[in-house]
């Protein structure tokens, strides 16, 4: 059995498949689907179908479910809101665990700090603080993620970087245990935290100083403002290559005069050139066909590699 071949088709029991005896593995209240279409689960809009998708209604559930997978040797890959995420025409084969259920999200406020879900939206992050006069997040409003995408990726805007706010992170290893590490504990790079290949984020606690209220408020409005002048509203998967050290992505794609080249329905941003934009029929394909124009345009033009931050999973 080779990874291309759809897992509902295992053996299981008698008379069940693959997605049948997961669910003995956990509550009720976690939700499983069959063949489930990974478009309508990504910012992009591309993508084929996993051929198992489950929200874990708890972190027992969600340990349940790991375990069940390492058990049957069973391929999965977390999500939070899709975001940064690229996933091809043929879907996953495995079992896709989104963190998408309300235990998942909580917001907590303790004093300087915010314990956070990771699957809380990083705007709800961003704007409870802003209730609670606590400043340090305000960068988060305008990344259109969850708390576990941000960390995993440790994404950064306006200058900032999600591990510069992070005290502690909660995660999950893949035999189900739960630990709590310091960022030093972990390996944390340039849009990216190895750790989190390997363990999944729980939630983490952000630390933030006390500030008016109305200063907070006004930054957040400064970040949105730049943000929305720069970056297209098109359905996208957020910025697509790491910024190499000579030059901004976007900038240098920008000078390549590659803004508006297209392959089908994927267009380069006229907005910011490091935005690949799906104008409504888009498929996963022509994204990578397009993604491979820029990085040659850029290699011939520049003698720069330009390397992809959005994660690229499934099959063609």
């Amino acid at each position: 059995m080779t990874l291309t071949d759809s897992i509902l088709e295992r053996p299981m029991k008698a008379g069940t498949h693959i997605a049948d005896e997961l669910a003995e593995h956990v509550s009720r209240a976690t939700m499983i689907r069959r063949n489930e279409s990974l478009a309508k689960h990504t910012t992009l809009r591309v993508g084929g179908p996993a051929d198992v998708y489950v929200e874990p209604a708890s972190e027992e559930d969600l340990a349940g479910v790991v375990k069940f997978c390492n058990e049957h040797d069973l391929p999965f890959f977390v999500i939070g809101r899709g975001s940064n995420l690229l996933v091809r025409d043929g879907g996953f084969r495995g079992v896709i665990i989104c963190l998408a259920h309300a235990s998942f999200s909580r917001i907590e406020i303790a004093g300087e700090r915010l314990h956070c879900g990771a699957g809380a939206k990083l705007k709800n992050v961003a704007v409870e603080a802003k209730r609670n006069g606590l400043s340090g997040v305000e960068f988060l409003e305008g990344i259109p993620g969850s708390v576990g995408g941000a960390l995993r990726m440790n994404a950064g805007a306006m200058g900032a970087w999600t591990f510069d706010a992070v005290e502690s992170v909660r995660l999950m290893d893949f035999d189900g245990t739960v630990r709590e590490l310091a960022p030093k504990e972990m390996s944390v790079e340039y849009r990216s935290c190895a750790t989190l290949r390997t363990n999944i984020a729980l939630g983490a606690a952000f630390k933030c100083q006390p500030a008016p209220r109305e200063e907070i408020e006004k930054r957040m409005k400064a970040f949105s403002e730049k943000r929305w002048a720069s970056q297209p509203a098109a359905p996208s998967a957020g910025c697509m290559f790491k910024n190499p050290g000579t030059i901004p992505a976007g900038k240098l794609i920008d000078e390549l005069g590659l803004k508006g080249t297209r392959v089908g329905g994927a267009v380069v941003s006229a907005g910011h050139g490091n935005f690949i934009v799906n104008d409504g029929n888009a498929t996963a394909r022509e994204v990578l066909e397009l993604i491979a124009i820029l990085q040659r345009r850029a290699k011939a033009g520049r003698g720069i590699e330009l390397q992809t931050e959005v994660e690229i999973i499934g099959v063609d």
